[in-house]
This record gives C-alpha cells, structure tokens and sequence, in this order.
C-alpha cells in the first residue's frame, strides 16, 4: 500500500526524497513538505517510513494483518537498532511488531556492472544472478529426490 505524508509532522529534511528508489516522494515548493507525487507507483519497500526523522510518513497496511479502518505507525528506534511497527485496530486493541535494523556498510554491495557477466550455463539456469557466492554460502540447499513427496505435482 502506497506511502503518505502527516503534513503537520514533517519538517521538510529530504531524508525521503533521498532514499526513495522510484524517486516519487518530493518536496512541496510552496509547503516545504514531503509528499508522495505517485502514489501508485509506490514500491511499498517502506525506506522512507524507516528514514524519516519525524516519524511523519505511514503507510496503509496490507488487509491480511491489519483490517480495514486501523492505522499503522512506524517507529525507528536506532539506538535500540529496531523497526516497530504498530497496528491499531479500530475496536481500539494495538499490536506490535518489531524487526532489527539490518544494514551493510556503505559501498559494501557491488554494483551490477562491476560484476562478470553470467556465462551460457547461468542464463539456463533457476539460480538468480551470482547466487550463491553473494549469499556467502558454498551451494544453495536443496531436497533431494527421496525427500519429496510421493505423488504430489
């Protein structure tokens, strides 16, 4: 669900028109403001939930855990290095949902064209590109033939 903006909250930063990966949250020339110019372009990767200071952009939860006529806020707490979402029911119950920041150094990850292009055999293969060394694993894990079910398509 698509991202929006608490008008009377946001102070103008810029951290989400920075992080923005389809570069659709700008700044209102005449408000100084952030807004969502796009909303259904929207990527609902949430990094401009997670990046705002103000903690003034939501989003619209999705209707298998959070029901029509809630809300959902979104704090970053980086000094306990968490992302807690709460839900908030309109029967008035909340709850909470917390995962751990997780973060790679800056410059860590290397960029599609620094990368060798995949061979003839890696086009033919499932695997997606340059798995598994990017997973730091030897070789992806996979069932064997005896450890499937029998009779099942």
């Amino acid at each position: 669900m698509p991202t929006f903006v608490y008008m009377t909250r946001c102070d103008g930063c810029g951290h989400c028109v920075d992080i923005c990966p389809s570069d659709i949250m700008h700044i209102d020339k005449t408000y100084r403001r952030a807004l969502n110019i796009e909303p259904n372009m929207c990527w609902e990767c949430y990094s401009c939930v997670k990046a705002c200071p103000q903690f003034a952009i939501d989003c619209r939860g999705y209707a298998d855990f959070a029901p029509l006529g809630h809300s959902v806020r979104v704090r970053r707490e980086e000094e306990k290095g968490m992302i807690s979402w709460k839900i908030k029911f309109r029967d008035g119950r909340e709850k909470d949902f917390v995962s751990p920041i997780r973060t790679t150094p800056w410059g860590s990850i290397p960029s599609p064209a620094e990368l060798a292009a995949p061979s003839a055999d890696m086009m033919k293969s499932q695997q997606l590109a340059h798995e598994p060394e990017a997973l730091n694993v030897p070789v992806l894990p996979a069932l064997r033939p005896d450890q499937l079910k029998q009779g099942l398509v």
